[in-house]
């Protein structure tokens, strides 16, 4: 299984997009918070206050995926189904953007649901955010690829530690077991997953395994299908140095399938936050995004 090459992924799927004979095909970007999510109105797909201005370039026709952050995983899934199934099926195709726990609804869905049958929708959501049949089945959704800003896939320390010391049901869904127990991560119906590592730590979150962004460590943030203190080369008291692309960390930990590390913050310059002004590693993906979705 090889690492596609993100320029040769876009051409084909541009190639592909002109080739379409429906003229109704369209492109879009959807983008999936992750913990609490900033009082965001679920399902207006317009509402970008989580993220940062919503006049910011993040993709082609880009939609803002909003849940109750504060919500467990499961509960909260059908929210991200709906989107998938209005934006990216029939003739339409779907960029997925996610942050730290929306890493984990991405990954649940795909896991899931990746091969269910769904109806194919007209892209006209209402105000819940459910858009009508289009007329026909398929199996899964069409979607190009996910980026990941700072991952959450793999849970964090600070939810094993009770250091977000809330009963939010999310928190419990981000105990590292339990995030890694909840569905089969290397199940992504061959959607591939670009993962963005954050590593501006600070000194509190030395609970946190290895090279972190504050909240989440780089075997989560990496795509890392064991646990482990996994740092940027040359790193000291590491268990291991995390590879970019799908290659297994340095002490031969294997990434998860259809996982790949994008970018490893080997200057430790971008923590976890977005602080909704599309900032720390949130802006990293931004710029890859606004790239690469077209």
């Amino acid at each position: 299984m090889s690492t596609p090459v993100r320029t040769a992924v876009v051409a084909a799927a541009a190639a592909a997009f002109l080739a379409a004979p429906e003229a109704s095909a369209t492109n879009y970007t959807l983008w999936i918070h992750g913990k609490n999510g900033g009082g965001t109105q679920i399902g207006n797909y317009a509402d970008f206050s989580n993220w940062g201005p919503s006049s910011a370039s993040a993709g082609v026709n880009k939609k803002a995926v909003n849940w109750n952050g504060s919500q467990s995983i499961a509960s909260q899934n059908a929210y991200i189904r709906n989107a998938l199934d209005c934006f990216c099926t029939g003739d339409n195709w779907c960029y997925i953007a996610v942050h730290s726990a929306g890493d984990l609804q991405i990954g649940y869905t795909l896991a899931l649901y990746g091969t269910s049958a769904r109806n194919k929708k007209n892209a006209t959501p209402n105000s819940s955010g459910v858009c009508g049949d289009a007329g026909g089945t398929q199996t899964g959704w069409n979607i190009k690829w996910v980026d990941v800003a700072s991952g959450a896939g793999g849970g964090s320390e600070l939810a094993d530690y009770g250091e977000w010391a809330v009963s939010d049901p999310i928190v419990s869904d981000l105990v590292t077991s339990t995030a890694r127990s909840k569905y089969n991560h290397n199940t992504t119906a061959s959607v591939w997953f670009y993962m963005f590592a954050g590593a501006k730590g600070t000194a509190y979150s030395g609970i946190l395994s290895g090279q972190d962004d504050e909240a989440v460590a780089y075997h989560s943030t990496g795509g890392v299908s064991a646990k482990g203190g996994f740092c940027n080369p040359g790193d000291w008291f590491c268990d291991g140095t995390l590879n970019t692309g799908t290659a297994a960390t340095s002490n031969g930990k294997a990434k998860w399938s259809y996982h790949t590390v994008q970018f490893r913050d080997d200057g430790e310059n971008y923590n976890h936050y977005g602080n909704g002004n599309w900032e720390g590693i949130v802006g990293v993906v931004r710029q890859d995004v606004a790239t690469y979705a077209y």
